[in-house]
């Protein structure tokens, strides 16, 4: 690396040959084929253009180079800045005279031209990077509401947040993170409304972050961001692809954190109420949106202590109440209860990774053949009891009333912990593990510092009041 920095170091100088001599050397144009270098004369003088194929507009690169075959030799002005104020009408330009920056703008698809006789380099932003269209996630969908998402190209990113932001008062600052992978990071707050101390704090945490590469884009940024224990499984980010939920958490005085290649916006500080509230909630009257939000809260409840409840009243008879007293007749299998429900656990996960693995117009079919064919011959065979499948089903549908695959198996981490320690230690091992899932959430903390189960703790009324059931808001706060 070291050797690397020192090759890049230097500044460009008027002797055209030596500037493209160096270039040269540090881009090896002969090894990569995608590094176009044309030269050509503009103005009677040598000049030389350096872009990367396919991250430029061919259309508007035409238009640049035929008004340079236009130039004549006194058209030619003595100095760079003049030359970009009065013959580049085209395009955005910046002059650069820093070899590491301008192999930084090349590499990220920006045009770069040397002119012979001039002390600087022209970078013309002709930039068009290979995206697909802001079409609605598969992951976080909505009943109602727009129909767009964030894609893998940050400026597209960053451009629906504008669309719906007009605000000056929106700030998007850029972050380059990774010595090899230099990768574009874009951290959007509102200036009147962000917290500024957690907001000098992540930005701190985000330039003393010393990595070669951000390889899997969000995921290794937030353990940069976040430098602790990771042992605990409920998550400190909240991940959103869709705009308008990114908007109004900003509009809160969140910070929204993009990077580039990924089609999310990471949103911090995030408390467990915060993950688990989604745009549909305001999308609809509030009576519905109240509706949705406390079904959701009840799956979520039932995805964790279904299974271990049902397992507890096997163990426990006394404890079933008589109006529950059918959850008792089990027919008899081959595996004992627990290693039915474990076996299944897995196998859900298994038929979730399969999914994911097959090529679309497969999954439907192979899904619902494994679902359908493997339940008949487990149950028919004797491995495993009816009602094991029909509540395995249901805590699989109930994890999935929420978007947040992070806190889907954080749930799931607990409910197996709650599971082996019902089994083994009875009605206390089930006490336990429910402490030890109120632990968990309690002694998490957000990014801010603050606590994960706010308004919950510290108690404040009306805001928990809220985060239950959806109110209508004053025009000035109302979410999308």
């Amino acid at each position: 690396m070291s050797e690397t920095r020192e090759t890049e170091a230097g500044v460009i100088t008027s002797e055209f040959n030596q500037n493209e001599q160096r270039l040269k050397q540090i881009l090896h144009p002969e090894e990569n084929f995608d590094i176009i270098i044309r030269r050509i004369q503009i103005g009677g003088r040598a000049a030389a253009l350096y872009y990367m194929d396919g991250m430029v507009k061919d259309e508007l690169l035409e238009k640049v180079v035929e008004s340079f075959f236009k130039l004549q030799e006194t058209d030619m002005p003595k100095e760079a800045e003049a030359f970009t104020q009065e013959l580049l009408p085209y395009t955005e330009n910046e002059l650069c005279q820093e070899i590491d920056k301008l192999l930084k703008n090349l590499l990220s698809g920006v045009t770069v031209l040397l002119i012979d006789g001039y002390s600087q380099a022209i970078l013309m932003d002709l930039r068009t990077y290979p995206a697909r269209s802001v079409e609605e996630p598969e992951k976080d969908r909505v009943m109602r509401g727009s129909r767009d998402g964030f894609v893998e190209t940050l400026i597209m990113n960053t451009a629906l947040l504008r669309r719906r932001i007009r605000s000056t008062d929106l700030r998007i600052r850029a972050v380059e993170i990774g010595a090899s992978s230099r990768t574009d990071i874009a951290v959007c707050y509102m200036e009147s409304r962000v917290d500024k101390v957690f907001l000098q704090k992540v930005m701190n945490r985000l330039m003393s972050i010393e990595i070669d590469a951000l390889t899997m884009n969000q995921e290794s940024l937030g353990e940069c961001i976040h430098r602790g224990s990771w042992l605990n499984p409920f998550p400190k980010f909240k991940y959103s692809e869709r705009p308008d939920t990114a908007a109004a958490s900003v509009l809160e005085g969140n910070i929204a954190i993009f990077v580039d290649n990924s089609p999310a916006a990471m949103i911090l500080p995030a408390t467990f109420f915060d993950i688990i509230e989604e745009a549909d909630d305001y999308y609809f009257p509030p009576v519905t949106g109240t509706y949705l939000r406390l079904s959701r809260f009840l799956g979520n409840l039932l995805a964790l202590l279904l299974t271990p409840t049902w397992l507890l009243f096997l163990a426990n008879p006394g404890l079933v109440p008589d109006w529950l007293a059918f959850v008792l007749d089990v027919e008899q299998a081959n595996i004992p209860i627990l290693w039915q429900l474990l076996i299944l656990e897995l196998a859900i996960d298994g038929l979730r990774l399969a999914s994911i693995n097959t090529p679309n117009m497969l999954s439907t079919p192979l899904s619902v053949i494994a679902g359908i064919v493997m339940g008949d011959f487990a149950t028919s065979s004797g491995w495993f009891a009816p009602q094991s499948m029909l509540y395995m089903a249901f805590v699989s549908i109930a994890t999935y009333t929420q978007a947040s695959f992070e806190l889907g198996y954080a749930l799931k981490f607990m409910r197996l912990i709650l599971l082996v320690l019902t089994a083994f230690f009875g009605i206390w091992g089930y006490v336990a593990g429910l402490l030890l899932a109120v632990f968990c959430i309690v002694c998490n903390r957000t990014l801010s510092g603050k606590s994960y189960l706010a308004p919950l703790l510290p108690f404040n009324g009306s805001q928990l009041l809220q985060r239950f059931f959806r109110v209508s808001l004053p025009r000035s706060e109302k979410k999308p």
